[in-house]
Formats: C-alpha cells, sequence, structure tokens
C-alpha cells in the first residue's frame, strides 16, 4: 500500500471519449435529399498518456506514519511539516538549517558532558532525545544531514502514544528518501562564500517488469562557518536503497545509510558576569586551538522494511533497524570564570580561560524492529481507521574515557590566538561507561467515523522501559493515552479539541545527553517517571479550492512531577512544576498558482511553577530557559515567468533567558534570507541563496549561560541543480 504523502512523479492518464463521426450528408443534407441518412459509425479513439513530473510545494494532506490515521486536516494534533522543495528553496543542508526557521522551536548547547549535537527545544521542553527516523528513534546525539531526506514532520504536543518515552513538547520524524518509480539521474553543485563545496547525487532506476527500483543518494560537503574564524565543516554521506514487490500485495524495501564529519567544533563566545550577556567581542572571535581541537562523527543505519496487503483495507508492515553512532571530539570551551566574583575579575583584565579541554568518545548501538498493521474497517454505521503496533528496542551506549585533559588554557578576551600554545591533552584511565536500554512496548490507535461531521480519535501505548548501568537499574510499565474529537463545519474544515499524556522515565538521558534539567535529567535515579499532559483546542481550514492550510491552536502542557536538583544536598527529588501554555497559527500553501507561502507564529509562556526549596535553587516562577515567548517566520516565492522565481523569508526569535535563575540571556532577533531561481531548461536550474541579509550577529543557543554559539553570518550560495 503506497502512501500518498510520498512525493514521486506523477502519471496523467486520459483516455478520450467515444466521439460519433457523421457523414458529410448527416451533418447538412441536401434539401432534395428525401432518403434517410446512413446511421453514423462510432469511432473511438485510442488512449492517451500524457506524462509529467510533479514538484510538490510546502503542503501536505497526510504524515508518512502509519499511527496517523486520518488525514492532517482531521487529525487533532499541530503537525509542521517541512518539505523537500522548501528545504531546496531555503538551501537548508542540515536539521538545525530547517529547524532555525519553525516557530516554538529553540536550541540548547551541549558543553562536553552533555554532547555536542542536534538539541532542539519543542514547545518548551528539550527534545534532542525524540528525534525519528522513518518512525524509528535515532539514540545518538548526532549533527543529522538533509541530503537523504524527503521531508521532516514536527509533530507537537505530548506524545508518547505515539513515539515512546519522551516527546513531552514534541518529536520529529526525517523521512528518508525511498527507490520511486520512475528513472531519472539528478544532482546539485553549490558553490559560496565562505569556501562553501557541496555536491548531491540523486540516481534511480525503475525495473517495472521485475518490479523492483533502486535508489542512491549521495553528498560531499566542505565549508568554513561565515562569520567565524577557524571553523571548517567537512562532511560525505552515502545512502543506497533497493525496493522489491512493487505493485505486487508483498513488498520490501532494504536500505543502508552512512554519514561521517571530521569538523573544528565552536562553541562561541564566553558569556559576561557583568551584563548576563555574551561579551561584546568581534563575532569572527575563535577561542578554540585549531591544531588541536576537532569532532569526528559517524552513523551507520542498516533497515529492512516488509510490508504485505492482505486486502485493499488491511496491510501487515514489519522494519527492522540495526545502528550505530559514534562521537569523538577534544573541544575548547570559553568562560569567564567558575565563580561570579572571579569572572568579573577576568573579564576586567581581558583574559578568557580556554580550558580545561573537553574531550569525549561514545557509541550508540541499537536494534530496533517494529511491526504494524493498519487498515480500515466498519462496526455498524461507524467506520474505523486504525494503525496497531509492537515494538522491541536495544540500546547501548558505550562511553569511554579516551582523553584526560591537563592544566587551563587562557588568553586574551579581545584578541584570542587559535595558534597559542596549548595544554597536552593525554590518553584516559580507559574508564568504560555502559548504559543499556531496552524497551518492549504495545500501541493501537483509532480514527472512529461517528457521523459525516464528527470524528473520534483515539490512541494508547504501554511501555516496559529499562535502564541500566554498572551500578544502577530502573524499570517502568506506563500507559499513555492520546485522544480527540474533531468537529467538520464544512468538507474542508475541522474544529478539535484533544488530550495527550507523555513520560520521562529516570536515567532516560543517561549516556546520551545531559537532559535539560542537568544533573536531574542525565543521571539514573531510582525515581518513578515524570508525567505530562496537554489539553489543547486548534482549527483547521483548507482554503483557495484546498490548496492553503490555515491553522490555530492553543494549548496547555504541564508537568507536576518535574525532577529537581538541590546542589546542597545532591538529592534529586519529583517536587518540581513546569507549565507550559500558548497558541500557534500558520498558513502553507499556494495563495495563487504563481504565489506560495509559508508561515507561523508561536506564543509560549513557559515557566517553572514550583522547583526545590534548596538556596541556591529557588526558581518558582522563573521563565524556563532557552525558550523564547515569541517566534515566528515567513517565507515565501513568487513565479515571475516560466523561467523566473524570486523568494524572501524573515523569522524573528524573542529574548531567551539561558539559566535557571534568569539572570542571564540572549537578545531577540531578526533574520532575512533570500532567494532568486532561473530554469535554463528542463534539464537544469541557477539558485541563488543569500542567507542572513543584514549580517546580524546573533546566537543559536548556550549551555547554562556559560558560553553562546554564535549563528552563522552573512553568506551566499549558487546553486546548479541538473535532472536528467
Amino acid at each position: 500500500m503506497s502512501n500518498p504523502a510520498r512525493p514521486q512523479s506523477w502519471k496523467l492518464w486520459s483516455t478520450s471519449l467515444g466521439l460519433m463521426a457523421f457523414s458529410e450528408a448527416s451533418l447538412g443534407a441536401s434539401s432534395e435529399n428525401t432518403e434517410r441518412p446512413p446511421e453514423a459509425t462510432p469511432v473511438t479513439l485510442a488512449p492517451t498518456q500524457v506524462q509529467g513530473e510533479h514538484k510538490p510545494g510546502y503542503k501536505r494532506e497526510t504524515s508518512d506514519s502509519v499511527k496517523f490515521t486520518a488525514p492532517l486536516r482531521e487529525t487533532p494534533k499541530s503537525v509542521t511539516i517541512i518539505t523537500e522543495s522548501l528545504m531546496q528553496e531555503r538551501a537548508v543542508s542540515t536539521l538545525a538549517d530547517a529547524l532555525r526557521t519553525t516557530p516554538g522551536i529553540t536550541f540548547g548547547a551541549g558543553e562536553g558532558g552533555t554532547p555536542l549535537g542536534d538539541r532542539p527545544f519543542i514547545r518548551g521542553f528539550e527534545a534532542s532525545t525524540d528525534i525519528m527516523i522513518d518512525g524509528i528513534r535515532d539514540v545518538g546525539r548526532m549533527t543529522h544531514e538533509a541530503f537523504n531526506v524527503e521531508q521532516i514532520e514536527i509533530v507537537k504536543g505530548p506524545g508518547s502514544a505515539y513515539s515512546g518515552r519522551g516527546s513531552t513538547g514534541g518529536s520529529i520524524n526525517l523521512v528518508s528518501k525511498v527507490p520511486q518509480k520512475e528513472s531519472y539521474a539528478a544532482g546539485s553543485l553549490s558553490l559560496g562564500t565562505d569556501q562553501l563545496r557541496r555536491t548531491t547525487l540523486d540516481l534511480n532506476q525503475y525495473l517495472p517488469e521485475q518490479n523492483m527500483a533502486l535508489r542512491l543518494n549521495a553528498m560531499k560537503h566542505e565549508a568554513d562557518t561565515p562569520g567565524r574564524d577557524e571553523v571548517e565543516v567537512t562532511r560525505w554521506g552515502l545512502a543506497p536503497s533497493f525496493s522489491f514487490g512493487l505493485n505486487t500485495d508483498t513488498r520490501g524495501t532494504l536500505s543502508y545509510y552512512h554519514m561521517q564529519s571530521d569538523d573544528i567544533p565552536d562553541q562561541g563566545v564566553p558569556v559576561s558576569a557583568i551584563s548576563g550577556k555574551p561579551v561584546k567581542v568581534d563575532r569572527d572571535n575563535f577561542y578554540g586551538f585549531s591544531k588541536r581541537d576537532f569532532r569526528k562523527t559517524s552513523a551507520d543505519l542498516a533497515t529492512l522494511q516488509l510490508e504485505h496487503d492482505f486486502n485493499e483495507h488491511l496491510t501487515l508492515r514489519n522494519t527492522t533497524r540495526q545502528g550505530r553512532s559514534m562521537q569523538d571530539y577534544i573541544m575548547s570551551r570559553p568562560t569567564l570564570g567558575a565563580t561570579t566574583a572571579a569572572s568579573v575579575q577576568n573579564e576586567l583584565n581581558n583574559v578568557v580561560l580556554r580550558g580545561p579541554a573537553r574531550g569525549r568518545n561514545v557509541v550508540n548501538t541499537s536494534l530496533i524492529n517494529q511491526t504494524d498493521i493498519f487498515g480500515k474497517f466498519d462496526t455498524g454505521s461507524i467506520g474505523h481507521s486504525y494503525s496497531a503496533g509492537l515494538e522491541f528496542s536495544r540500546e547501548r551506549i558505550d562511553v569511554k574515557s579516551r582523553y584526560a585533559p591537563k592544566g587551563s588554557d587562557s588568553g586574551n578576551l579581545y584578541d584570542p590566538n587559535p595558534r597559542d600554545p596549548y595544554a597536552p591533552v593525554a590518553r584516559g584511565n580507559g574508564q568504560h561507561d555502559v548504559t543499556k536500554h531496552n524497551n518492549r512496548a504495545l500501541y493501537v490507535m483509532d480514527t472512529l467515523a461517528l457521523h459525516e461531521q464528527w470524528d473520534l480519535n483515539l490512541g494508547a501505548r504501554f511501555d516496559n522501559y529499562h535502564v541500566r548501568d554498572a551500578a544502577q537499574s530502573n524499570r517502568n510499565n506506563i500507559w499513555t493515552y492520546q485522544s480527540g474529537l474533531v468537529f467538520k463545519p464544512l468538507p474542508y474544515g475541522s474544529i478539535y479539541l484533544s488530550y495527550g499524556t507523555s513520560f520521562n522515565p529516570s536515567g532516560e538521558t543517561a549516556g546520551q545527553s545531559g537532559g535539560a534539567d542537568g544533573a536531574a535529567g542525565g543521571r539514573l535515579n531510582n525515581l518513578d517517571p515524570e508525567k505530562s499532559r496537554s489539553i489543547e483546542l486548534g482549527t483547521k481550514w483548507d482554503l483557495l479550492n484546498e490548496r492553503l492550510s490555515l491553522t490555530a491552536a492553543v494549548f496547555k502542557t504541564e508537568k507536576t512531577n518535574a525532577r529537581t536538583y538541590d546542589p546542597l544536598s545532591n538529592e534529586v527529588t519529583l517536587d518540581g512544576d513546569v507549565e507550559v501554555k500558548g497558541f500557534e497559527v500558520g498558513a502553507t500553501g499556494h495563495l495563487t498558482d504563481q504565489w506560495e507561502v509559508m508561515a507561523g507564529y508561536t506564543y509560549l509562556d513557559a515557566k517553572t511553577v514550583k522547583y526545590a526549596s534548596g538556596k541556591d535553587t529557588n526558581y518558582n516562577g522563573k521563565q524556563a530557559k532557552f525558550i523564547a515567548p515569541n517566534s515566528g517566520s515567513v517565507w515565501t516565492t513568487y513565479m515571475l515567468t516560466d523561467r523566473w522565481k524570486v523568494g524572501a523569508g524573515a523569522n524573528y526569535v524573542d529574548k531567551r533567558y539561558t539559566n535557571d535563575e534568569n539572570t542571564r540571556s540572549l537578545d531577540a532577533y531578526w533574520r532575512y534570507d533570500a532567494m532568486l531561481a532561473y530554469r535554463v531548461n528542463k534539464n537544469l536550474d541557477l539558485q541563488l541563496n543569500v542567507l542572513n541579509l543584514t549580517d546580524e550577529t546573533y546566537y543559536d543557543a548556550s549551555h547554562v549561560g556559560m558560553f553562546a554559539i554564535v549563528a552563522p553570518g552573512r553568506s551566499a550560495e549558487l546553486a546548479a541543480n541538473v535532472r536528467f
């Protein structure tokens, strides 16, 4: 059963109607002719096949996940989809690039102990361990590439019923490219400022007689970081896939993904203890050591998916994935001091601390199997569109003590030298810490068509989750739920009210991430899981002949037993209360045949209602760190002619606090981008992008207010895209 959400080339079949041919006499007989004209002989023309290439835009009707048992318009949940065409127009090459311009999403930073890699926050809660690839959790904290991504699905609100542990603010699903039922060769070459050289390849071969298709996606990327000295990015990737049994009841896809990188890590600039904001220094100041610091990563995923249609209303799917990811780095971390007094003194003396160096070597392995059965059936007058499944997963995180940094490096705050002498990094003591996460789950989703205008969406999941290391073990049996009532006043609109829950078990991020709660989140403590619940009221309308989707939602998410950490007693308890209230609006699709837009705005009131009562940890009523109360984005393109297209976009992110005390922060900012594309012929497109047009200095993220990650400055790139 093919999924209609997947963009692919399409065929328009046009069969002409039988036409009646009449003789000249029958059309205009002479008045003298009194004989009956002969009967007309019908002539049927042969079918005419017209084949064209369809490049879908921004709007999607359905999710790629079979767990969504209704079209998006009738799904009682906020879902944002970033399509391949939108990513191409905005010159997106990584997941962070795509999320940076998505309202309601901000970032936190790794600092060494908390690993480097993608660390998004959705609706006020961390989602670094809630990133999926084709619906299967990706356990490694990595920087995700976009070369093999067909679309990005952001599901908002507590969703453990959909995706298991975590997913408090939402989850992210990367949909991979798979073989298509057409043959083509495509690729791109991008050259730009800051030594950018990026090449991608997409080859697809369809063998209709054998019901097979093969696809190969590849990428090579090299660049400096705009606006930053010494910071380099180098990576390459390969993703072959093979589908068999196409056009039959039993199908399968075997795929493999490999990506590796070799970068110079960049922790930005130190944060002032005087102003509570990043120190005002030259944006290109680099505080690392270019001859020592490095970050190497690799990711390998092997996936086999088998699918069988028992009939047009019942399909069985089984997916098995073996995964391995590795991260190895030594990096410098620019700070002004461990205490406020030391920080102030160093800042006044123009001294920055660049060490001791932070090192990490971690290997994540996983074996995951999911079985889904989905389809439709009726019980009396009620129609059911359902999905049920089983999940078994084994995850292992190996953290090796390879490095033992010595000494503390320092430098000039305003004029750092990346080639200064640095303290050596000795070999570690060989300690090897292993954390294992095992999970067994059962889930079911059902959309009940109660009436032509009323749907009831129900979902439940049971997880048997077990995490352990050499010293401790924690096991939880947890039920989570999802429910929603959908009213359809008109065929192209819906109003919904939904309720959902999620859970965060103790030790969920052990070995993988420090977690949003620092010591409270990253430790394997023998505590019950945190539990969250959310209520959401929303509406979705497809207007302008259903080419433009308008959405709006108000929501409230609360975690009443949040983990809190008191450094005075070194205790972690479940005494916290975190609350996020807000609303969002969005528009996606075509305003006219030539004019397309994707826009949104999100307001978040995220606060710590209650924290621990220790002397230094009274954060009651404070705004949650890393979260922007207001954020908005718009991207729009217009086809000037059949050959010329222009595009422009802007995104706004409000002021964010970077520590629990709300004494350190990152300023609000606007960023503007532009695009100009020209179709040379049917095989060649040229596209020019200018990113961060005004060369705005802003900061992507921080880690508890010690340093701030500098976002890329202005850059330009020209891409040549070919397809045969």
